[in-house]
């Protein structure tokens, strides 16, 4: 696709689910406004809102702080609809849409999405009729574009973008942490959208501030080879680097981030064939942490009589050095979708005949099982 909707537009989109807050839990609006105001005079118009965040308090945030006090023409407005939190049925999943418009006062959406689709959801979408639903809102001019936002594997990113071809954008996890991550497969995923023509909002850009404060072994590798960029910065331009983005989203909680990444975006520059070296390096520090040495031959799989993907959950079991307990979990219960998971072994010892490196597998899945099952 030579062109496609914010190509050429700056790449920062502020992420409004992690705004500041003041002591009584409720939205800190005067400094909202602060970090909209100088996301806005440095270029920025992309702002990423959604139903369910903060119970609606983000998007009421999103009219006060922004909404309210600049035009409307200067800025794009990005909400969700979620068809499996806080509604029952057909009509309280649509009445979303409307009370979003309410919340936010802002007359349409430049993007509209398909919140959150994983294999235990998606069907709701179809259930509810939401996919026509939200193409007789853009027909009336009330969505300017629409498209969805993903979490699971790539086969189930084929099937939707092949049921949907007129999905205009894609919105994916994408950071350089899970970018051959079995449990997000951000590479992958981002092909897919290439190959179909959609191009992509990416969520997670900093993976939830965990690439703003990475481990140390990856640290160094980034501080050395750029000291005065920042490890979110580094995170940042890896994303913006990639074909097809149409934003960067960073959910920036207090001025200091917002100061930090507008640096880093502001004059934004693509990363060079050596920085995408540190980046790799970066990587395999991450990925370091080897406690199970296997090589994903996939012999064991073949004959696995519950079907468990067991190179993969070792991959997303040896992935969790530095990430919270709830991604680590997040990521097994994606690559174990409508599959066998871990608990189902039934220890007939196939899979231990099968490994050429002779891994304690029967073990290994149950310690996997301790420490990933929520």
């Amino acid at each position: 696709m030579s062109d496609y909707p914010g190509k050429d537009t700056f790449k920062l989109g502020f992420g409004l689910m992690r705004l500041p807050k003041l002591a009584d839990g409720s939205m800190d609006i005067p400094q909202i406004k602060q970090m909209v105001d100088k996301f806005i005079e440095a270029g920025g118009t992309y702002f990423d809102t959604a139903y369910v965040y903060d119970n609606g308090a983000s998007e009421d945030a999103a009219r006060q702080a922004l909404v309210e006090r600049y035009p409307r023409e200067s800025y794009t407005l990005a909400t969700k609809l979620n068809a499996w939190l806080q509604c029952h049925d057909e009509a309280s999943a649509k009445q979303q849409f409307w009370t979003s418009l309410e919340r936010t006062g802002a007359g349409y959406f430049d993007y509209y999405l398909l919140h959150a689709l994983q294999r235990n959801n998606y069907k709701k979408y179809d259930e509810y009729h939401i996919w026509d639903f939200v193409k007789e809102q853009k027909a009336k001019g009330l969505i300017k574009h629409w498209g969805f936002s993903f979490h699971a594997d790539p086969d189930l990113l084929e099937e939707l973008l092949n049921a949907h071809p007129d999905v205009e954008f894609v919105q994916l996890q994408i950071n350089y942490a899970d970018w051959e991550n079995p449990g997000v497969n951000s590479r992958r995923c981002l092909e897919i959208c290439k190959a179909h023509g959609k191009p992509v909002t990416v969520m997670e850009s900093v993976k939830g501030g965990i690439l703003a404060d990475p481990i140390a072994e990856a640290k160094d590798i980034l501080k050395a080879a750029n000291p005065d960029l920042s490890y979110a910065g580094w995170a940042l331009r890896f994303v913006a680097s990639q074909d097809y983005i149409i934003t960067a989203l960073s959910g920036m909680s207090n001025l200091e981030q917002m100061e930090d990444n507008l640096r880093t975006m502001k004059d934004f520059r693509p990363m060079t064939e050596a920085e995408f070296d540190v980046i790799r390096k970066a990587q395999d520090a991450l990925n370091a942490n080897q406690a199970i040495p296997c090589t994903a031959c996939h012999y064991c799989t073949e004959g696995c009589p519950m079907s468990i993907p067991i190179p993969e959950i070792f991959a997303v079991y040896n992935r969790r050095t530095g990430s919270p307990h709830f991604r680590t979990v997040r990521e097994y219960n994606i690559v174990t979708q409508d599959r066998g998971k871990a608990t189902d072994c039934i220890q007939c010892g196939q899979c231990e005949g099968a490994c050429p490196q002779h891994l304690k597998i029967i073990d290994l899945l149950q310690e996997c099982t301790a420490v990933m099952v929520d």
